[in-house]
């Protein structure tokens, strides 16, 4: 069953990671940007933690450089980089920082905010259960969307809406790929995070699927 997301005034994608906006919901978002909403982003972590063994990448410089692939890929998108507010709660351990957390997602999600889409609360990986969980918390009237990312799924399950990627598959391959440094470009770390090909493949999926968040 395809979404039909309406025309909210703003929405707020939150995002527990520099990527996880583009992959969990890069069809949302250029949906809504085409329709004259407001689309703001918020990225939890630093994403400081996919490749702690490289000297080339120091933490800074990996930081640094993740939160620009979200701008450069949300730019594409017609997101500015202006509207991309970025967390840094650390990496792997956004459960750690649930005041600091729910300060700052109070403080965003505010009145004036109609849809927000953020991660489900059963994806696998555990920051983005923090993140779900704070927004759960916090309550409120806007109209709520989740997204799964981990562990990668077919978009046509029970119960999913969806919404088609404008361009299709390429075009949503080519965003993903804008995350250079989740994708081989970091080669002195061994033990470090790479998007495999089976999981780029299904990120790539033409189709995007979000669940209905009752409250």
């Amino acid at each position: 069953m395809r979404l039909s997301p309406g025309r909210p005034r703003h929405a707020v994608v939150v995002a527990p990671h520099p990527d996880d906006e583009i992959i969990g919901a890069a069809a949302l978002i250029a949906t809504l940007a085409r329709r004259g909403t407001r689309v703001s982003v918020v990225i939890v972590s630093d994403g400081a933690a996919s490749h702690p063994g490289s000297r080339r990448w120091p933490r800074a410089r990996l930081i640094a450089e993740r939160y620009q692939e979200s701008r450069r890929a949300l730019r594409r998108l017609g997101v500015p980089a202006g509207a991309v507010r970025c967390l840094g709660l650390p990496d792997s351990a956004v459960g750690a920082h649930r005041v600091a957390l729910a300060r700052a997602l109070r403080r965003l999600v505010r009145s004036g905010v109609d849809l927000i889409v953020a991660p489900a609360a059963a994806d696998a990986h555990p920051d983005h259960r923090a993140v779900a969980a704070a927004l759960h918390r916090l309550g409120g009237r806007a109209r709520r969307l989740s997204y799964q990312v981990w562990p990668p799924q077919s978009p046509l399950r029970r119960g999913s809406r969806l919404v088609a990627m404008p361009g299709g598959a390429a075009a949503k391959r080519s965003l993903i790929r804008v995350h250079r440094t989740q994708l081989g470009a970091i080669g002195d770390d061994p033990a470090g995070f790479t998007i495999a090909r089976h999981e780029l493949d299904a990120f790539s999926h033409p189709l995007e699927a979000y669940l209905e968040v009752r409250r």
